[in-house]
């Protein structure tokens, strides 16, 4: 108000100048370090093993296209573009159920529910099970989004260790006998950021633990189909004790194309209702046309051949990266020979720090990811994070050609 002297009474001053309350949640919250970083390596100069993403390249087009021309053609074009159900278009819940009980994990349509990737399945859940009384189990190190997602509901989070098997079910037990938690996350497949895998004995057993401290396992499983060597291996959520308190994710993005942003989250009868009424309230639905165009693609059998396609150049490339593994890293360092996947982790002599050798490595135009912020306690600022899949075997050994340059000189 004026003050009938040309001012601005002071009351006024302060309804004018007093701020809004700060995020409840994400004011204490720090960036994704590798969103970051792959904005800083996106330039057509660097090789960047940083990002866990399919090679451009590899994607295929021609499929993707003739879906949508299909999705956008006929009788059902105007409907593809229309508001759609909130649990996902039908075709597509039951061709991913077909899918998955293909794969040992006998699912239906209706215990399905389509997502905007696997990331907002994740959100969905979280939402749905966690709030500042929760605890969360993970192994560590762990999926660093998840860990985002976690610490976003507030919820405690509270790692578990494991061995280059995955997690080691006895350490489970104990802390999930002092912790009470309110659920699991795994990667048990090829897991990110390490690529181990969890084997068949250790899946039954985090079964029956969670079984006997009453905890929900959450299965992420965005690899799972892309494995180079040995034998598949069925989902925690197959085995017949975990049908009632375990929710597997998966995702088109790892095997079919990221942009889609193609995803789903299976879920008991109890609990698949709750996770639609969130759903709902963030988004309604999923894209209708991209669903309607990824029904099509898995109905003609194209995902199948890509997969196969991305079988053979992955293998080709993680064994590039695992053969020039010896010369580039200096003596005492380590890692992972994964069975698939993406990622190979590795440990750097005691004394590295992978943190700081980052722009230099950035200035010698090659990237990775620090392994330490994977870490909920654990301080391992010698790891890092190298993907495979997004460069040819040509580049992979130019680029760490590049990165044994930056390690020399450390």
């Amino acid at each position: 108000m004026w003050n009938g002297k040309g001012a601005v009474a002071p009351a006024a001053v302060e309804r004018i100048v007093k701020a809004p309350p700060p995020p409840i949640h994400a004011a204490s919250m720090a960036t994704s370090p590798v969103r970051d970083l792959l904005e800083l390596a996106d330039r057509p100069d660097v090789i960047s093993f940083a990002g866990g993403f399919p090679d451009p390249a590899l994607l295929d087009v021609p499929g993707i296209r003739a879906a949508f021309d299909t999705a956008l053609s006929g009788d059902d074009a105007g409907r593809n573009l229309q508001y759609s159900s909130t649990e996902g278009n039908a075709a597509l819940r039951e061709l991913v159920a077909e899918r998955l009980s293909g794969r040992g994990l006998a699912t239906t349509g209706r215990s399905l529910l389509i997502t905007t990737g696997s990331q907002q399945a994740l959100t969905l859940v979280a939402t749905t099970l966690l709030d500042t009384r929760a605890v969360v189990l993970v192994e560590e190190p762990t999926y660093l989004a998840a860990l985002q997602c976690f610490h976003l509901t507030g919820a405690k989070v509270v790692p578990v260790p494991g061995d280059e098997q995955g997690i080691l079910p006895d350490a489970l037990a104990a802390v999930a006998g002092r912790e009470g938690p309110t659920m699991l996350y795994l990667v048990p497949t090829f897991a990110n950021p390490t690529g181990r895998t969890l084997p068949a004995r250790r899946r039954r057993e985090v079964v029956e633990i969670a079984r006997r401290h009453g905890f929900w396992i959450v299965e992420d499983e965005p690899y799972a189909e892309l494995r180079y060597a040995g034998s598949d291996l069925d989902p925690l959520a197959a085995h017949p004790a975990a049908e009632q308190h375990t929710l597997y994710l998966g995702s088109f993005s790892k095997i079919g194309a990221p942009g889609l942003r193609i995803g789903w989250v299976r879920a008991p009868a109890s609990l698949l209702p709750s996770l639609v009424v969130v759903k709902q309230s963030l988004d309604l639905q999923t894209s209708t046309v991209d669903q309607a165009a990824a029904a099509h693609y898995l109905s003609t059998g194209a995902l199948d051949a890509q997969v196969t396609r991305l079988r053979v150049a992955f293998r080709d490339r993680r064994d590039a990266m695992l053969g020039a593994l010896p010369t580039t890293l200096p003596d005492g360092s380590a890692w992972t020979r994964p069975e698939g996947g993406m990622f190979i982790w590795a440990r750097l002599p005691e004394g590295v720090d992978a943190g700081r050798l980052l722009p230099d490595a950035l200035a010698e135009k090659v990237a990775f990811v620090p392994g330490q912020p994977f870490h909920v306690t654990a301080t391992a600022p010698e790891t890092m994070r190298l993907s495979f899949t997004a460069n040819t075997t040509d580049a992979i050994v130019t680029g760490m050609t590049r990165l044994a340059s930056v390690l020399r000189r450390s």
